[in-house]
């Protein structure tokens, strides 16, 4: 098979949870060891960072690998979902992994992958974790595809495990309560192994004081001993300063992610590499720390963390998606200046639709669109759904006429936002 061919037979082949959502959770991790059994078991053979939460697990991989990048180390990065290229998921120093190298892996397992009926998150994992295996990573930055006791991803011993939030997010497969969700966040905590959570939560946080306890695992929050003070937008970047007891520890360090969202990711991330360097054998300075987090996209190529996509007017896109992350998108149209409002908004079926719509702006003119797979939602129904909450406009047969449509209607100083889903803003880049 050829490249093309090879992403066919993974797509078509195996379930998807992209594709069609809860059906293709496996609720054990045996397929994911008997793959890396069959492979010398990879997962033991680089060092790690296991990155979970329901928002801000994706920014903070990246943003942890750029560090590590930054210092020199020869850095792995598998995060999930793509927005363009399969090969997004799977990195070394910021580099896709080559479509000859996707070709061989599946080639090598093709009568396993017959014979056990994995599903396509865990061929994938299988591959990532064969591959910073192969290369020798110094280090490897592993983001979490769903929850953590049962995700895939699972099966390493980290050096360091890290945990952004908790949120009502996947609830028919997490749970319904905060509480529930983050015992399977917890599942991440390992053995006498360090955890840094990014934000204490009244409903999450002893759930996590009591799993560290269990584990003997050393635990710390970053937003308790971590604040951001004079944060501001300075030629596209973000600057701000990190104070730690009222004493500031990284004055205006320059961020190329400009979400607001980003400044509790970046504490997050101080403290991640606080106790990286406090408890193991890896050590990062405080200039890979500013030169890594300058330059993040660049690095490790990350996109639609709140983009910039064209200027006059401007046209922004975002991959937040759920009741948390959506709340954190308004703050960001909030302190973005503009005249009028276009929206063009996705969604999937099997979000808390009705608690996202609730979270809107009325005073915006809506472009309803369908992301083109089989668990988007009908772009007719949103709208149906978007019009109790008095948001009303258009509905649109793809996300790229939705875009169009909103871009031809906004004047020069209006602002376009796309979001809805990871989807729609794939679409949309």
């Amino acid at each position: 098979m050829n490249y093309q061919q090879t992403l066919d037979f993974l797509y078509r082949k195996l379930p998807m949870f992209t594709r069609i959502g809860a059906a293709a959770f496996k609720k054990d991790l045996t397929n994911t060891l008997i793959l890396c059994e069959s492979l010398n078991n990879p997962q033991h053979q680089f060092k790690s960072i296991h990155v979970a939460g329901t928002n801000g697990k994706g920014s903070t991989s990246h943003m942890l690998a750029a560090v590590l990048q930054a210092q020199g180390y020869k850095t792995g990065l598998y995060t999930s979902p793509h927005l363009k290229d399969f090969r997004e998921r799977i990195r070394i120093n910021g580099k896709m992994i080559s479509k000859r190298e996707v070709v061989k892996f599946v080639e090598a397992q093709e009568k396993l992958i017959e014979e056990i009926e994995p599903s396509f998150f865990e061929v994938t994992v299988a591959l990532a974790f064969d591959y910073f295996a192969r290369h020798h990573v110094d280090i490897a930055v592993i983001e979490v595809g769903l929850g953590g006791r049962l995700d895939s991803t699972n099966i390493i011993r980290p050096k360091l495990s890290v945990i952004t939030n908790i949120s009502l997010d996947h609830m028919n497969m997490l749970g319904d309560t905060l509480e529930e969700i983050a015992g399977e966040k917890a599942g991440i905590i390992k053995k006498n192994t360090p955890v840094v959570i990014g934000e204490t939560q009244e409903k999450s946080a002893p759930v996590f004081i009591q799993k560290a306890k269990e584990m003997n695992a050393p635990i710390a929050f970053a937003d308790a001993e971590l604040n951001v003070q004079n944060a501001k937008i300075k030629n596209t970047r973000l600057s701000l300063s990190v104070y730690q007891n009222q004493e500031m520890i990284y004055p205006n360090l320059i961020c190329d992610l400009t979400g607001v969202y980003q400044h509790k990711n970046i504490l997050t991330v101080i403290k991640a590499l606080s106790v990286l360097n406090e408890k193991t054998n890896f050590k990062i300075s405080d200039e890979s720390i500013y030169s890594g987090l300058k330059q993040v996209k660049k690095l490790t190529g990350l996109k639609g963390r709140w983009q910039t996509l064209q200027t006059n007017p401007l046209v922004i896109c975002d991959t937040g998606h759920n009741e948390a992350g959506i709340a954190e998108v308004i703050k960001n149209i909030n302190q973005t200046p503009h005249d009028k409002l276009h929206i063009v908004f996705g969604m999937v079926k099997d979000k808390d639709i009705s608690k996202v719509l609730s979270l809107l702006p009325q005073n915006a003119t809506y472009y309803f669109c369908k992301p083109d797979l089989e668990r988007g939602l009908a772009e007719t129904e949103l709208a149906a759904q978007a019009s109790v909450f008095n948001l009303l406009g258009d509905s649109y047969a793809s996300v790229l006429a939705a875009k169009e449509a909103a871009i031809k209607n906004a004047a020069i100083n209006d602002l376009v936002y796309i979001g809805g889903s990871t989807f729609v803003v794939a679409e949309a880049i």
